[in-house]
């Protein structure tokens, strides 16, 4: 461990838990302003970086009565995280320091439930019905490194012949599980280097996201809204399933965010996706598309405490008072997207969110809102696709069973009005 490469993990530490920004948004800055950084380097910063950030509630417990400072949360994190032994270090560390080094590997953790599972107190209230085993298990799931996923686009190129394609070009990988466009990579390898990916053959994407995508049920031909696109993954997993026919709209109030898109979707090769800025939920182009669309997506603002496995950050960054306000705005998302639905359609409401009071609970108001739409149990519509997975009323995965970030859905069908069935 070379005293510059130390010197650079303390300071994108003390960056990031200043939580101001986005951890990634700040590690890509710090690499931009020192370009001599040399990709090996990097990646061990970035690994030592994030491990702490998911380990950082009990790194701070261990280094207590101290100050957890940058310099003691990077030793501790590359010590008792990393697993380097005192000789590794070199001549990066203070002789005083080595003696804190070997003191602190021997320590035992605090018996506190929100300690051991390395979530706040106030996200453990929020997670009804599970117990401290549950809880603990959900914890250390969320403390491992989430694997590299890649959904083929199915436009382009069956799954079989990717994972030949990739395994050619020496990438070990295998098909995930559940998603049937799905591969998971083994390690981290430059994916976006890969000709599969120019070429638009294939995109990373989490399995739990490609499943999201798989329940609205695609079909050639239909009109689909993606209402929060982002940066499109979902819709062009949707322009696939759709054969690139049919019209396809990508709906989100961010110009960048539908900036992002461009390139990947000239990629993918598909031709029916229209993106569109929307000046906020009641923009007057959904009016115009009121009770046109078969399948309305709504991936909707969230607390994103699902992906803590690539954004430990988040449990630092969010609190009841910011999930109080996105329940207000999913609420009035979800009450302007469902008049999208024509007649006998379908809404899919989908988080990266663990939390009941982003998920279950919007779900349960707005159908009493709204009595013509009716919930369709998720077992029915995975096993409609031939996906292996029974899981119950709604698609709820969590990394600890399903090895996917944590992601919630409900499949919501519009009723046909009787006088037209008769």
């Amino acid at each position: 461990m070379h005293p510059t490469l130390l010197s650079h993990i303390e300071t994108v530490l003390g960056l990031m838990i200043r939580f101001d920004k986005p951890a990634d948004v700040v590690l890509s800055a710090y690499f931009r302003q020192n370009e001599q950084i040399g990709s090996s380097d990097r990646h061990v910063i970035a690994e030592t970086a994030f491990a702490c950030l998911r380990h950082l509630g009990q790194l701070t417990a261990l280094i207590a009565p101290q100050k957890a400072t940058p310099r003691k949360l990077t030793l501790a994190t590359l010590s008792r995280v990393r697993g380097l032994n005192l000789k590794e270090f070199g001549p990066s560390v203070k002789e005083e320091e080595k003696t804190w080094i070997s003191e602190l590997k021997g320590k035992a953790l605090p018996d506190d439930l929100a300690i051991q599972a390395e979530l706040p107190a106030w996200v453990i209230e929020r997670l009804q019905g599970k117990s401290a085993d549950d809880i603990q298990a959900l914890g250390r799931a969320l403390m491992q490194s989430a694997p590299l996923d890649l959904r083929v686009n199915t436009f382009k190129m069956k799954r079989d012949e990717a994972l030949r394609e990739l395994a050619r070009s020496g990438i070990e990988c295998a098909p995930t599980p559940y998603s049937p466009i799905g591969i998971r990579v083994k390690g981290k390898p430059s994916i976006n280097k890969h000709e599969l990916f120019k070429s638009g053959a294939i995109e990373v994407q989490d399995e739990g996201s490609q499943l999201l995508g798989l329940l609205c049920g695609a079909r050639r031909g239909e009109m689909i809204v993606d209402f929060c696109a982002g940066a499109g993954g979902k819709t062009l997993l949707l322009g696939a399933q759709m054969a690139s026919t049919g019209r396809l709209y990508a709906f989100d109030v961010s110009e960048k965010r539908l900036t992002n898109l461009k390139p990947r979707l000239a990629r993918s090769g598909l031709s029916n996706v229209h993106p569109q800025v929307l000046a906020h939920e009641n923009d007057a182009r959904i009016k115009r598309l009121a009770g046109k669309a078969d399948r309305v997506l709504v991936d909707a603002p969230c607390s994103g405490l699902g992906t803590l496995r690539r954004n430990p950050d988040l449990k630092f960054r969010q609190s009841p008072e910011s999930i109080a306000e996105l329940n207000v705005k999913q609420t009035a998302i979800l009450d302007s997207a469902c008049r999208l639905v024509k007649k006998g359609g379908r809404l899919v409401y989908a988080t990266c969110s663990l939390l009941p009071q982003e998920n279950q609970d919007i779900v349960t108001a707005f159908l009493e809102r709204h009595p013509d739409f009716s919930l369709l149990s998720a077992d029915t519509v995975l096993q409609d696709q031939k996906i292996p997975l029974q899981i119950g009323e709604y698609l709820e995965l969590q990394p600890q069973l399903h090895n996917t970030d944590g992601f919630f859905a409900a499949v919501l069908t519009r009723q046909v009005d009787e006088a037209v069935v008769n």
